[in-house]
């Protein structure tokens, strides 16, 4: 059993925090599936052609938070991450699961019980073995409220205990059935560390992490670099690879290069191999040129959103809601800003992830005309400047911003307050870099946009359950509530037929739309610039990056 009240209460405060630093599949009774990458005989022949050896750099728009995968709260350390350590299974694009650590599983009939077979004969970083009992204490770690391992517990709240049953055999306990166990595992918060190296560095570990990766740790330098070097026992089976064996590159570092221009400048002028998160205009210059190669993935989970304060005045009131969203020119927004490189949200899901409901496509919502038609049904009548007033009170809208304008999201702001002037809103922008606090406070604003790469749909119940307002450490920007999404979210963690858990997340998506909760904006591509040498880069189900294939050619 764990001892998970102490955490309870802290999770509360500071799972508020994350919001400031930023599955599905039905099982069978068994599981089992090949992890052998070369099978394929083309897979083999490009074994053969490719040159190994060689230093990458790849530039992150952002510094990691940690580099602990229990405790990192933050998109950006993933494609760190995700190099260094491995999971138990993973998630294909299909959203099916399959073995990484694990070979294969066993469901018990009452579906609480997940046995998992490990592999054998792999080794951490440290010369350590990975075994069942590094399992059972990562589990346990993540649960220790000193990890500070928020968003890893709350994934795994589920489980009640972890027992080893042999050296390579370790078994899930489960308080009641879920239909997301399988899928949380592949989640990076979920990778597995070395036990000894954990143990010794404490609170340190984020500062030297060690896992079971294809790259293995080097150094770290603050706000500058990070930087991996191949892991020459890696004996194979990463997730999506054409090849067995070590990693090609023999370095990998991570540069933080937070302004967009100099990012893809480097890329440019062959300073660096490849660069994150490449901005429109570059993004338009890079198809045009043909001089550097670029990938885009579209992300999986939510996407960016305004979430609308259904608790203040007057935004309480559906109608006002309804008001507020027909004065909003999303389309205009997304057009004008990404300039035609990124998609336009429809719902509180993004297209790639499980259960998405695109009948709700093509619905606009963009009317002017009757936005000024509903407040003027309301009571609020425009002033001689043009803001409508009503009981001495002027129509505002409080927009709380964070301080850096990650994707343009400043701008977005801005355009809503210039688009809003014709229906009579008073916008306030309040710009912070200490939102969690404000977030907090149910009173404190009225508008604030957000978004979330998840690996299934069921993160929609840290947004939108009555219990997972901020003040309670949950993510419910909104402060929705409503009874009968509660019950559809809490069904759909627990419902074992596939079809019948997509329905639920349908009925989800259009109820929040139905209420204007929130009004959806644009789905984020992850895009890479990269030059023309870099060859086999990939993506996970995701959309986060992968470097165990990448090559350079000469």
């Amino acid at each position: 059993m764990f001892n998970k009240k102490p955490y309870s209460l802290i999770i509360t405060v500071i799972m508020v925090i994350l919001l400031a630093l930023t599955g599905c599949s039905s099982s069978t009774s068994k599981t089992e599936v090949s992890v052998n990458k070369t099978t394929d005989s083309e897979n083999k022949e490009k074994e053969q052609s490719v040159q190994a050896g060689g230093d990458f750099t790849f530039a992150l728009s952002t510094a990691p938070d940690t580099l602990d995968p229990h405790a990192s709260g933050m998109a950006v350390a993933t494609r760190v991450i995700k190099s260094i350590f491995e999971s138990l299974v993973y998630q294909e694009k299909d959203n099916t699961i399959k073995p990484w650590l694990a070979t294969e599983w066993s469901v018990s009939d009452n579906k609480k019980e997940y046995t998992f077979s490990l592999r054998e004969g792999v080794k951490f970083h440290d010369g350590t073995d990975f075994n069942a009992d590094a399992v059972k204490y990562n589990i346990e770690r993540i649960f220790d409220v000193k990890t500070k391992a928020f968003t890893s517990a709350t994934y795994l709240s589920d489980v009640e205990s972890v027992e080893v049953v042999d050296t390579h055999k370790i078994k899930f306990i489960l308080k009641q059935p879920s239909a997301t166990f399988l899928t949380i595992l592949a989640h990076s918060n979920l990778s597995i560390v070395s036990k000894e190296a954990a143990e010794k560095a404490g609170d340190k570990f984020g500062l030297h992490p060690i896992g079971t990766g294809p790259f293995k740790f080097v150094e770290q330098v603050e706000n500058d670099r990070i930087v991996l070097a191949k892991f020459e026992e890696y004996n194979g089976g990463y997730p999506f690879a054409k090849h067995d064996g070590p990693a090609y590159l023999d370095k990998l570092t991570f540069k933080i290069v937070p302004e967009e221009a100099t990012r893809v400048g480097s890329v440019q002028s062959n300073q660096l191999q490849a660069a994150e998160t490449v901005p429109p205009q570059d993004i338009l210059a890079i198809e045009k040129s043909g001089q550097l190669k670029l990938w885009e993935v579209e992300t999986a989970g939510l996407p960016y959103t305004l979430f609308i304060n259904n608790t203040t005045a007057p935004w309480n009131d559906v109608k006002a809601r309804q008001a507020l969203k027909a004065g909003i020119d999303v389309e205009s927004i997304v057009n004008t800003l990404y300039l035609g490189t990124y998609k336009r949200a429809w719902s509180a899901l993004t297209s790639t992830t499980l259960g998405y409901d695109e009948s709700l496509e093509g619905k606009d919502g963009f009317d002017v005309k009757k936005s000024n038609q509903l407040f003027e049904e309301l009571g609020w009548e425009k002033g001689k400047d043009g803001i409508r007033e009503k009981d001495g009170n002027k129509l505002t809208l409080r927009i709380l911003n964070d301080a850096i304008n990650r994707e343009k999201r400043q701008d977005i702001s801005i355009m809503v307050k210039e688009q809003l002037k014709a229906v009579g809103i008073d916008v306030i922008i309040e710009t912070t870099s200490e939102a969690r606090s404000v977030l907090a406070d149910a009173a404190a604003y009225d508008l604030r946009g957000n978004s979330r790469v998840a690996i299934d749909p069921d993160d929609l119940r840290l947004f939108y359950h009555s219990k997972q307002t901020t003040d309670k450490g949950g993510i419910n920007l909104a402060w929705y509530q409503n009874e009968e999404v509660d019950q559809w979210l809490e069904a759909a963690t627990t419902e074992q037929d596939a079809a019948t858990r997509e329905n639920l997340y349908k009925q989800i998506q259009n109820k929040l739309i139905e209420e204007v909760a929130i009004i959806p904006i644009y789905v984020f591509p992850y895009t890479v610039a990269a030059s023309l040498q870099v060859q086999d880069l990939a993506f996970d189900s995701i959309g986060y990056p992968l470097f165990y294939d990448v090559n350079l050619t000469q």
